[in-house]
This record gives C-alpha cells, sequence and structure tokens, in this order.
C-alpha cells in the first residue's frame, strides 16, 4: 500500500472511532441539562437521582472523546502537509475558533459543574451544565464548519502568487450553507444516539432490577424521556436531511448518484432500497428494488425531475477538469447509505413500540423488548457513523471539492494532499501504534460505562446549594459522584 492509501486508512480509522464518542457527547449534555432543569423545577428527587446518574455516564464519554479527538488534528500536519499549505490560512479558522472557544467553554462549564453542588446556587450550577451544553455544541458547528468547507469551499479566494487559498470572509465561511444544512441534521443524529442510549441503560434496570426499591420510580420516567427524543430526533433526522440531499443534488451531483449507484441519468428516478446483484466501479446496470420517483423528490421536490447520473457526471468532470477517475467507491457509498437511513430508522422503530408498551403507566418486564432494547443500542451509533463514511468517501476523490459556479481555483484532489516526504513505513507505524492505543480506549471506554451503567444511581446525597447552606465553614470541594 502507498503512503497515501495507509494516510487515508489512518484518518478513517481515527475519525470514525472519535465520532463514536462525539453523538453521545453532544446528544447526552442538553439531556442531563434537561433532566436537571425538570429537578430544579419540581424538586423531584428521581431527577436529581437521574441527573447524577446520566452524569457520571456523560463524563466517562467526553474524556474519552477528547483524548481521541486530538490525534486528529496533528494528523493534517503530519500525513496531511499538502493539503494543509494549501488550505491552511482558511480550514486552520474555524479549528482555531473550536479549540480557543467552545472547548475551552467546555471544559471550564464542566469542571463547575462536577465540583459545584455544595459551593455554587442551584440556578447558578444549573446554568453551568447548560452551558456545557451550549458549548458541546457550539465545538461541534465549527468542526462542521471547517469540513463543509472541504464539501463546499466559500468565503475563501485563490493566491496566484503563493499558490495557496486565503480566507476572505470568516463569516461567509461559518454561513457556508452546507454548515447550515449539516449541523442540525448532525445534531438531531446525536440526539438519536444519546436517546436510544438512555433507553437501553433504563431497559436494562427496568428489566433486570425492577424488584429493587426505587429502580422502576427512577428509570421509568427516563425511560419515557429517552423514547421521546428518540421520535423528536428521528423527524429532525428525516427532515433536515431532506434538506441536506437537496443541497448535496446541487453541489456534489456524484455523491447523490452514487448513493443511488445511479449510473444514467433519469427522469422521474426512483430510490433504490436494496440493489439485487453486484455494484461494480464501472457502474454498469445496477438492478435494484425502487420507490418509483422518490429520488427525483428528494432531490428537487418533484417526482418527475431529472436527476443526474455516474456516467454523464463523470463525463462531464473530465471535460471539465482533465482525465481521471471522478467516481467514488460505489458499493461503500450505496451501502453505507442504505445502513445510515436503515439503523436510523430501526432506532426510531424500537421507540415506537417503546412507547406502546408503556402507555398508561406500564412498565416493561423482563420480556423481548428490553433484551431487544439494550442490543440495539449499537444501531443509532451504527447509523452516525455509517453517515460520515458516506459524507467523506462520496466526495472522493476530491479532498477539496470543486464548486459547481466556476470557482474551480479552490480544489484539490485527494492525491495532491498527502505529505511528500513521509513515506509509507511511517505512516504504517503510526498507524498501527494509533490503531492499538485506541483499542485499548475502547476497552477502558466500555469497561467504565457497563460498570458504571450496570451500578445504577448512587444512594440520594442532599443538594445543598451555597445559597441554602447555613453553614459558613469551610467545606472542601466534593466530587458529587
Amino acid at each position: 500500500m502507498s503512503s497515501l492509501d495507509l494516510a487515508r486508512w489512518q484518518f478513517g480509522i481515527t475519525t470514525v472511532y472519535h465520532f463514536i464518542f462525539v453523538p453521545l457527547t453532544i446528544g447526552l449534555a442538553p439531556m442531563v441539562a434537561i433532566m436537571q432543569t425538570v429537578w430544579h423545577r419540581t424538586g423531584n428527587p428521581v431527577w436529581l437521582r437521574l441527573t447524577r446518574f446520566f452524569g457520571k455516564l456523560l463524563l466517562i464519554n467526553f474524556a474519552l472523546g477528547v483524548v481521541t479527538g486530538i490525534v486528529q488534528e496533528f494528523q493534517f500536519g503530519m500525513n496531511w502537509s499538502s493539503y494543509s499549505r494549501f488550505v491552511g490560512d482558511v480550514f486552520g479558522a474555524p479549528l482555531a475558533m473550536e479549540g480557543l472557544a467552545a472547548f475551552f467553554l467546555e471544559s471550564t462549564f464542566l469542571g463547575l459543574w462536577i465540583f459545584g453542588w455544595d459551593r455554587l446556587p442551584k440556578r447558578v450550577h444549573l446554568a453551568t451544565i447548560w452551558m456545557l451544553a451550549v458549548g458541546v455544541n457550539l465545538s461541534a458547528y465549527f468542526i462542521l464548519a471547517a469540513n463543509s468547507f472541504m464539501q463546499h469551499p466559500v468565503g475563501v479566494r485563490f493566491n496566484p502568487d503563493s499558490g495557496r487559498a486565503e480566507l476572505d470572509s470568516i463569516w461567509s465561511m461559518l454561513g457556508n450553507v452546507t454548515a447550515l444544512a449539516t449541523f442540525p441534521h448532525v445534531v438531531a443524529g446525536a440526539w438519536l444516539v444519546a436517546g436510544g442510549f438512555v433507553l437501553a441503560v433504563s431497559a436494562w434496570h427496568l428489566a433486570r432490577r425492577a424488584d429493587k426499591a426505587g429502580t422502576v420510580e427512577t428509570f421509568r420516567p427516563a425511560f419515557r424521556f429517552a423514547l421521546g427524543s428518540v421520535l423528536v430526533a428521528g423527524v429532525a433526522v428525516v427532515v433536515s436531511g431532506h434538506w441536506q440531499g437537496q443541497i448535496m443534488v446541487d453541489q456534489q451531483p456524484m455523491k447523490m448518484a452514487a448513493a443511488e449507484a445511479l449510473c444514467n441519468t433519469e427522469e422521474g428516478a426512483g430510490l433504490s432500497l436494496f440493489a439485487v446483484g453486484s455494484i461494480n466501479a464501472s457502474c454498469d446496470e445496477v438492478k435494484s428494488i425502487t420507490i418509483p420517483g422518490l429520488l427525483s423528490f428528494m432531490s428537487e421536490n418533484d417526482p418527475d425531475a431529472t436527476v443526474q447520473g455516474v456516467k454523464d457526471v463523470q463525463q462531464a468532470m473530465v471535460e471539465r477538469y482533465g482525465a481521471g477517475d471522478y467516481v467514488p467507491n460505489l458499493p461503500v457509498t450505496y451501502w453505507s447509505f442504505r445502513l445510515m437511513i436503515g439503523l436510523g430508522l430501526l432506532t426510531v422503530g424500537l421507540a415506537l413500540v417503546g412507547l406502546w408498551l408503556t402507555r398508561r403507566g406500564r412498565v416493561p418486564g423482563k420480556g423481548w423488548y428490553a433484551k431487544l432494547a439494550v442490543l440495539l443500542v449499537v444501531a443509532p451509533f451504527a447509523a452516525n457513523s455509517f453517515g460520515w463514511i458516506f459524507t467523506e468517501m462520496g466526495r472522493q476523490p476530491w479532498v477539496v471539492v470543486p464548486n459547481p459556479d466556476g470557482s474551480d481555483a479552490i480544489r484539490m484532489l485527494t492525491a495532491d494532499g498527502v505529505s511528500p516526504s513521509v513515506g509509507a513505513t511511517s505512516v504504517a507505524i503510526s498507524l498501527i501504534t494509533f490503531t492499538l492505543v485506541y483499542a485499548a480506549l475502547a476497552a477502558v471506554e466500555l469497561t467504565l460505562l457497563i460498570r458504571y451503567a450496570k451500578a445504577g444511581p448512587a444512594p440520594d446525597q442532599p443538594a445543598v446549594a451555597a445559597d441554602e447552606s447555613d453553614s459558613t465553614d469551610e467545606r472542601p470541594m466534593a466530587f458529587a459522584y
């Protein structure tokens, strides 16, 4: 394998691994904030127990997410120096904003929330968890703005003297329509993950420890809250995904064609449910079971609209950019797109069944549903991962996709972005090292999450706020878990 192949594998492995933690943090932080808000407004100790319990799981996941995310940015300078040299003036801006603004916002208020239970007024302490949730989502937006530049470069000009892309308007970059469409889709997917996670943990306790005092009273509200979160997130994913798909048709027609393995341009194109037979790189006619007109509707809100096929887009790009293969890996893009949608719908279907089973105060017992809810906790995680695999693989062979408006100076092929001075041996060594280290971290993450999730909430502790204490003694700051 060449250094390009190995560098792509390394970035793909670290990115997919890192994104296992990211959506859980993005979704679980506001869910924990809502739990604490309910306790603050009602005084119900159940919601305090839930806040502390799921807050502990949030902290474990947050720590591992930070550790694994740092490595990604290092790779731009090590394995992708040509890319960094070309777009560093542009791409570095949102990354710096994420690190200096959003991440420090998260870290500061996370520390205040952890150690402020008995030191801060209740309202101030509640504000800290909400600021953490804001920081997490703000961090996500800056990262998505950077990624959206690679999908649709705006707010940038090309300097012919230096041969580099230079930032022209940070506001145009941050207001990129691609980022505006991607952000709600990613956040909705994160809520789907967090809701599925809370659903699985609650179902396990209701099935295995229903006879333990306080279990039903504690976890049935969490179970119902998770069901509602999954359903709302499911609707938001569909709506935002439809908007994102239409933008993709205009900006990256090849990606949409590859997602459907649509070889030839069609009028009134149908959405392929699954292929019958193989999908090959030459995009021979692919046989599939389709829903008539749905792809055209998804693309243009018109079931009779024309959708470009892979071969026609390839020919147009050859005429515009010269000889080359501009078709992404069709089997990967086709099946990752279906797995993203299918696993997401599976999670939503699980929530619908759960709402029916828990109607009129019912509690799910030790039957099939609890086992299924625990087993399918991986489904929303996998759906998010396959979504990013589709997004990034569908962009190939470009690392910066040229704009359809003719500003073609801002473009770069993936093969041109790799570091010319880093050999295959060096990349292979770092790839193996990072993979082994990440495997060890995965074992740590799973062990900690499973252990503390099974342990359940800690015994009730008094939640004394600073303005409610009648003592002036100098109490040490205490970790509230």
